[in-house]
Parts: C-alpha cells; structure tokens; sequence
C-alpha cells in the first residue's frame, strides 16, 4: 500500500480528502495529517510516507519550505501541493523544487485521484527500476565468482588468448597478478582400482572434497594463490611468490606444500595424486607456459611409473616447440559439451598434427593419451547428462586402447567415438532432459512459493545452470524464470478471484515478498492492478 500524508491548516480540507480520496482504487492508505509545515516535517519522520498532498501558505512553516527540507534530507517521495494561491512565483519554485504537481484550489475529486494515479505510477516505476537494479546487483554478485573462475581457467590453459585476457583483467587481485611471480602446479588425480569403481556422480564428489582439503592448506601455508579445476582428473593452482623471494626458495617450499596435499588426500580420501611443477613466469601473460610445463612433469612421471618409456625416442632430436595438453584438453572438453563435431575433430588434427612432428612417439604415449581423452570425454558429457559408457556397451575402451600403436591409429578411434557420441547423444539427451525437464516443471509447481534459484535445480539434477536453462528454453519456449513467474501470476490470479485474502497475503504466498514488485508484474502480465481482478 502507497503511504499518503496530508498536511493543510483548514481541518475541513484534510476531512473531506480522507473521506473522498478512494485509497482501495488506488492501493494507498492515509498515514497522518498535520496543519503547519513544522508538524509536517515531524510526521514524515514519523510515518515515512510515499505522497505528501500539502497546502503552502500555513502558519509556523509554509509549504514551500517544509518541501525544501525535505528535498535537503533526501526525501525521494512523491509531492503535491494543493494551493489556494495561483500565484505565478509560487509556481515557478514549486517547479525548481521539483515537485510531482501544483494544483489550484478548488479542486474537484476526480482531478485529485488523476494526479495521485499519476504520483503512484512514478512510484511504481522507480521502484521498479530499483528492484531491478538490485536484482541485477545481486546477480552480477553471484556471477562474479563464475566470471573469475572462467577467466583464471582460461589464462592458466591459454585458451583465451593473451591480447584478450588483459584486455579482460577487471576480475583479478591486481595486487596478486601485477606485482608478483607466478608459478603453476599441476594436479593429476590417479586412476585406482578405487577411481575406477567410481560413478561419475561419486567422482564429482571426490573432486570436491579435493577441492576442499586443497583449498584448506593453502589457506594456511600459502593464502596468495588459486585453485583452478580443469578437466575431470585434472587441476591446477597458482603461486603468487614475492618478488624479492628467490626462484628456487619458493620451489622448495611449494614442492613441500604439494607433498603435504598428496599426503592429506591420501589420509582422508584414500585417493593418490600426482604433483608436477611448472617453472617460474615473471609475467602473468606468461602463465600456460608454466601449466604445460607442469603437466608436461606430469605426464613424463605417469609413463616413466606405468611403461617405463618417454614421450618420445630419447635419441631423437628435442623438437624445437612444446606440445601444449592441457589447452588441448580443454578446448576438447569445451567442444564436446557443447556438441560440437567438426570442431572437436579439427581440434583433434590440429594437436595430432603436433605430435606428427615429435620425433618416434612412443606407442606407450599415444594409448596413455587415449585413456586421458576417454576421461575426459567421459566426464565433460556427463556435465551434459550422458553416460559415455552408455553409447559404447560393446568392447571396453580400455581394452581398445591396448591396441593403438600409432597416430593414424589413435586418429581413426577418436574420430569414431566421436562420430558416435554425436550419433546417439541426440537420444541420450532427449530421454535425460525429459526427466530434467519434468523435474523442473514438477518442482516449480510445488515449490513456487519459494525462493527458488536454478543453482539448485543444477545441484539436484548434476547439470549445469546454464544448460539447465538453455535446455529448458528449447523444449518449453521460455526461460525457467519466466515459467516461474507464471506459474506464481496463475496462482495469484486463482487467490485474488476466492477473495479470501489481502493483496500484501497473495503476494506473500506466491512468493514475493515486495508488494509493489509483485503488482508491476501482476499489471505488466494481465494488464490491470492485483484490486481490479479482485473486484471482477
């Protein structure tokens, strides 16, 4: 409800508006009177209204004046002045006060209610443009976390481009990035007998508890760094070291941070990793540098424990680039999820091409590369909702993987399981997202009076927020909160035709908790007030 003073010294004029105004019509509620513009600025301390109706010749303080305090304290209301004075000076610095209207006494009733409609319609507008700022704040809030994760990932794999993450540094602690040394370490959770026999959904969980127990001791041992999870069994932190610390000292102590990592996963999570570290990088730009460096340990340590082997032949020349896995890996995992054929096949070539010119890649390396891509393959569906295993319930992959001893080779099974992924995804994802989408309408439906975020729909349903509602939009029309929005608006139509209630209850109960947020929309959706349709 609008919250309307009236300030005038003729008692007859402040009756006879109480009586005749029609608050119910216009959703607004008389909160006080007063006869002099002193009582005035006292009563709307007291009752906070949203209109104040005054006279501006009273005696103590006139109108003007009272207005023009208020205007210095901040007062954002609406203001009219309703005079018996039509005088030309009074008008101009009413205007200069910036008030909603000046009206001449004798007015009737109906010129009254007009302007006052006109008063509550700015209201409304400005308040809703300030709810919608505040949603906005509130989701920019929500979002930053996301921006800044997406925008780490993207220097520490190189797959933003260097030109285009400075230009987009807005997210990062310029203390952190533009006045220390930098140096990645890579993660590589081990594929166990007990990874192994892990459900996808049991992975997830794992990771997160990885995520926690990492995040706890560098907390403690090192506060001035991040960690970044990249593709399935993969991640990454990044060491902000002082300048004036030496290389090899902050080396050390980093290599005894990541042994105390290995060490605490291995206590609590029974899990094994691996650690590799990647070299020091003055330059931030520098930064997928020291993460393939740090992989590239990685990878050296897994075929020296597993094979016993290199990634090439040790008596061939050192190839004068660096193959880069880890943007590899990731640029695959992005075009796999967005279901992306002929790129993620040119994304293919372009790293086989590398590897063509390394010098004899070893057999070991290349199945070694396939047991990484099924992973990751494996898991950047099943952010999707598809079981990778699902679509190739016939020869294990493991068992598939034995067998590639060359590039064409490994060329010709990724170019096949990728074919078939894009084959079979259509039915896997219409038979998943039926049972996401029911889900989501279910849930709408019974929880609408709620304050419900698709964060945790995608929590329940292990699908991402945005898929979640790209998904949504393509089988239904709209966007989940749209539906959403709909849904409450059916409701309340419902609750205001029983009559049973106040507009301020329905509003409550469809789950807005601001009145004249919940009215916008209601008028915004059907074209009349929440009061009209109650009163059909």
């Amino acid at each position: 409800m609008w919250r309307v003073l009236i300030i005038d010294d003729d008692f007859q004029v402040l009756e006879g508006m109480k009586k005749s105004i029609p608050w119910e019509r216009l959703e607004a509620e008389w909160v006080g009177e007063a006869m002099d513009g002193q009582e005035g600025l006292q009563k709307v301390k007291e009752t906070s209204p949203d209109i104040i109706i005054t006279d501006i010749y009273m005696p103590v303080m006139n109108g003007l004046e009272m207005i023009e305090q208020l205007k210095q304290v901040g007062f954002a209301g609406e203001i009219i002045i309703l005079s018996g004075y039509s005088d030309f000076q009074y008008a101009r610095q009413a205007l200069r006060l910036q008030v909603s209207d000046y009206l001449s006494k004798p007015v009737t009733m109906d010129e009254l209610s007009g302007v006052l409609e006109r008063a509550i319609h700015e209201l409304e507008t400005k308040e809703l443009a300030k709810l919608e700022q505040e949603e906005t704040r509130r989701r920019l809030m929500m979002y930053e976390p996301f921006v800044q994760k997406e925008w780490l990932k993207s220097v520490v794999t190189g797959t933003l481009g260097r030109a285009i993450a400075e230009e987009s540094m807005e997210p990062i602690d310029e203390k952190s990035w533009l006045k220390q040394k930098h140096l990645i370490m890579g993660i590589e959770l081990m594929g166990t007998i007990r990874v192994s026999n892990l459900t996808l959904t049991d992975w997830s969980l794992f990771r997160f508890a990885l995520a926690n127990i990492i995040c706890e001791v560098l907390e403690r041992d090192w506060p001035l760094s991040e960690f970044i999870e990249l593709h399935s069994h993969h991640a990454a932190i990044v060491f902000h070291i002082p300048l004036e610390q030496s290389d090899e000292e902050a080396r050390a102590s980093i290599k005894r941070i990541g042994a105390y990592i290995s060490e605490c996963t291995q206590t609590y999570l029974k899990l094994s990793i691996r650690i590799g570290i990647g070299s020091v990088q003055a330059d931030w730009r520098q930064l997928s540098d020291s993460t393939e460096e740090a992989f590239l340990d990685l990878l050296q340590q897994t075929l020296n424990e597993d094979q016993g082997t290199r990634l090439s032949n040790p008596d061939a020349a050192e190839p004068e680039f660096t193959i880069r896995p880890i943007k590899f890996y990731q640029e695959l995992a992005e075009a796999i999820v967005y279901a992306k054929q002929e790129e993620t096949l040119a994304i293919v070539d372009a790293y086989l091409a590398q590897l063509r010119q390394m010098p004899s890649v070893t057999p070991a390396y290349l199945q070694y590369l396939c047991s990484e891509l099924w992973t990751i393959l494996a898991y950047s569906l099943y952010s999707t909702g598809v079981v990778l295993d699902d679509l190739f319930p016939g020869l294990p992959a493991n068992q598939e993987i034995t067998k590639i001893q060359t590039i064409e080779e490994l060329r010709d099974w990724l170019e096949n399981k990728i074919s078939g992924i894009s084959s079979q995804r259509g039915w896997s994802e219409h038979s998943k997202h039926k049972e996401a989408i029911d889900f989501m309408i279910q849930y709408a439906h019974e929880h609408y009076a709620e304050d419900i975020a698709l964060e945790d729909l995608s929590k329940q349903l292990y699908l991402t927020r945005n898929y979640l509602n790209r998904m949504f939009k393509k089988a239904t029309g709209e966007t989940f909160t749209n539906y959403l929005i709909r849904v409450r608006l059916e409701k309340a139509k419902v609750l205001l035709t029983e009559g049973k209630h106040m507009i301020y209850e329905i509003a409550e109960k469809v789950g807005y908790k601001n009145v004249a947020y919940f009215s916008s929309i209601f008028k915004k959706h059907y074209g009349m007030n929440p009061s009209e349709l109650g009163k059909k």
